[in-house]
């Protein structure tokens, strides 16, 4: 299948960017370096295209208990103009995907915005509508009409509120949103994003997207590519999906149970991820720091001291902003406590490690 093109694929080709397919489109990977937009997001401010997420709208009757129907966590307790972050699981408790929920988006309380990954989209809207027959609602994926712009850094905040017309998002929280209008056209910019530090999500039709993207380049901002969005969330623990998260791993075992609310009367997955939570899982995710410069990359065998396999790295880099050689990896719940020895398999050779907390980075700032 031909990847796609996000409405900001010209500018990039323009910008000179080293693009790659990534979630069945063409997406930029870098501009400069990844080590340099990496920096530029954790010291000042960086920008990406995220326009190749995926907007599935929610509507009718029973879409409130719709959506808590097929999300483990409670939309019953979200604000409107709230946002919400959390999984669909199949039966088994496995995570079809992790997503973000939008409340009243625009409109009333009936009316919900599902922002999907990108590889998911066309498998998530068939599991929405799989699941919705006893349910009076309607399900558009509406992610063609839009694009969508993250601005990520402590500076984020300066940025965005320079637009006169967005001068007012300076006052929402973290995972709020709020409704504008721009040039006769609807805008969303809420206050998320997915680097760890403080930073907006602005989704606007393809043409106005395209509109700000010139206007932030002209601005001085950062141009940032996949490569840097992946070293920076790594640092901040947050999942990828088919990483930390997949069709096999229940969010339980990835640390993730805060947003798996089953107190919930009900929703696909409660009764298995119930169960997991109450037995204890057999494995989890757990932060491992590498005792030298090797690079502990994604699949790498992690074993214990008598070099006995007991688990694999989900993600690992050099830490740019840290500069230790981290990573994410399932291990043996035995293995799972803090400063536990492994090792680690790199290539042809075996290096001392152990167990550390998984959030690597903690911004300076407070949301």
């Amino acid at each position: 299948m031909e990847e796609k093109k996000t409405c900001l694929y010209d500018s990039h080709i323009a910008l000179g960017a080293n693009m790659s397919p990534f979630g069945g489109f063409i997406m930029p990977i870098q501009y400069s370096s990844i080590e340099d937009e990496h920096r530029a997001v954790r010291n000042a401010a960086g920008m990406f295209d995220v326009s190749h997420m995926g907007e599935i709208l929610v509507s009718g009757k029973d879409s409130e208990r719709f959506v808590n129907h097929i999300f483990t966590n409670d939309i019953s307790v979200l604000p409107h103009g709230g946002v919400m972050y959390g999984m669909m699981l199949r039966e088994d408790g496995g995570t079809v995907d992790d997503l973000m929920v939008y409340r009243q988006f625009p409109g009333d309380s009936s009316e919900y915005l599902l922002v999907v990954n990108a590889a998911n989209i066309g498998k998530d809207f068939a599991w929405l509508l799989e699941n919705a027959s006893d349910y009076q609602v309607k399900l558009e994926n509406v992610s063609d009409n839009w694009g969508e712009i993250a601005i990520q850094g402590p500076d984020s905040q300066s940025i965005v509120t320079s637009f006169p017309e967005f001068a007012e998002a300076a006052s929402e929280k973290f995972y709020t949103f709020r409704n504008f209008t721009y040039d006769s056209e609807p805008v969303i910019v809420s206050r998320t994003g997915y680097t760890g530090e403080d930073g907006f999500e602005i989704y606007a039709s393809p043409r106005l997207t395209l509109l700000f993207w010139n206007k932030l380049l002209e601005m001085g901002v950062k141009p940032c590519g996949l490569g840097c969005r992946d070293t920076l969330r790594f640092e901040a623990a947050l999942p990828l999906y088919g990483h930390e998260l997949g069709d096999d791993i229940c969010p339980i075992e990835a640390g993730l149970g805060i947003f798996v609310k089953t107190d919930k009367t009900e929703f696909i997955g409660r009764e298995a991820a119930l169960k997991m939570r109450t037995e204890g899982p057999k494995r989890k995710l757990v932060g491992v720091e590498l005792l030298d410069r090797a690079i502990p990359r994604s699949g790498y065998a992690v074993l214990d001291t008598e070099g006995r396999q007991v688990g694999e790295v989900t993600t690992g880099y050099r830490s740019i902003t840290l500069d230790r050689s981290l990573c994410m990896a399932y291990v043996d719940a035995s293995f799972s406590a803090l400063d536990t020895p492994l090792q680690i398999a790199v290539r042809k050779k075996v290096f001392p490690a152990k167990v550390v907390k998984k959030r690597f980075y903690t911004p300076k700032y407070k949301k």
